[in-house]
């Protein structure tokens, strides 16, 4: 049976991930910084699909943290085949607002630990000639404005490139790019949800299927819903200055509020 491994996976697309794999008969390696639920989530998906799943309780923010995700990847007597990049959160307010280790905490999550768990995990997968990573990033990535937009645009370009120098090697990797997903991330960054349109919603659950079947396909970014295809579509198309202009004004209305 393959494992994989998902990181923040308590909560919002981690969970919908990891219950999507233990249906799907992986084992699993959760992570997150919350060991007690952990251990409720692991409980939960064994006794409800009868997978193994095990728990790493590890804060990404840290050297530690990603040190003891980035050494499981790499212990091929208990080979992971599938990596989901997922743990990640947003700051509150404009750039100045957040305090510069706040934004040296988030590059570490955002980056840092996405380009050394991908790195352990890949390298192991190419030994045997298959697996997968999936590192969620997000609609920000194509919108200049904001560190966190900044930091999932450096997921998308990195996952890219990987996929480039790995083609051929029997490992894919997918940059997953969802737009609004109702889960906890926006009331722990302080978004006042009630701003934005229900339109804009997405499921987690929907998204995971969707970000799992480009991963089939061989793709290496998914935008999950046509709505976002088609937002990200004609963004590309406004000159910089306009599109600066427009998200701008969106992250006033629909952003984090004091």
């Amino acid at each position: 049976m393959t494992t994989a491994l998902v990181t923040g996976a308590t909560s919002g697309i981690g969970a919908a991930f990891a219950r999507r794999l233990a249906r799907d008969r992986y084992d699993l390696v959760l992570v997150a910084r919350d060991r007690e639920a952990l251990r409720r989530q692991a409980t939960e998906l064994h006794d409800r699909h009868g997978v193994e799943a095990a728990v790493l309780g590890a804060d990404l923010a840290t050297e530690e943290g990603i040190a003891a995700v980035a050494d499981r990847l790499q212990d091929r007597s208990q080979p992971v085949g599938l990596l989901v990049n997922n743990a990640g959160f947003g700051l509150s307010g404009p750039y100045l607002d957040a305090s510069v280790a706040e934004e040296l905490a988030m590059l570490r999550v955002h980056c840092e630990a996405v380009l050394r768990l991908t790195s352990a995990a890949a390298g192991a997968m190419r030994e045997r000639g298959r697996g997968g990573v999936v590192n969620v990033a997000s609609v920000a990535a194509f919108l200049n404005r904001g560190t966190y937009g900044a930091s999932k645009a450096w997921v998308v370009r990195f996952t890219e490139a990987a996929a480039r120098e790995l083609r051929g090697s029997g490992v894919r990797l997918l940059a997953l790019c969802p737009g609004f997903v109702r889960t906890e991330f926006h009331r722990r960054a302080g978004m006042r949800v009630d701003r934005i349109p229900g339109w804009m919603w997405l499921d987690a659950d929907r998204v995971v299927d969707a970000g799992l079947r480009d991963l089939a396909r061989g793709r290496t970014v998914s935008v999950p819903d046509a709505r976002y295809k088609i937002l990200m579509g004609a963004a590309r198309l406004l000159p910089r200055a306009a599109l600066g202009g427009l998200t701008s004004r969106a992250g006033r209305r629909f952003g984090p509020q004091h």
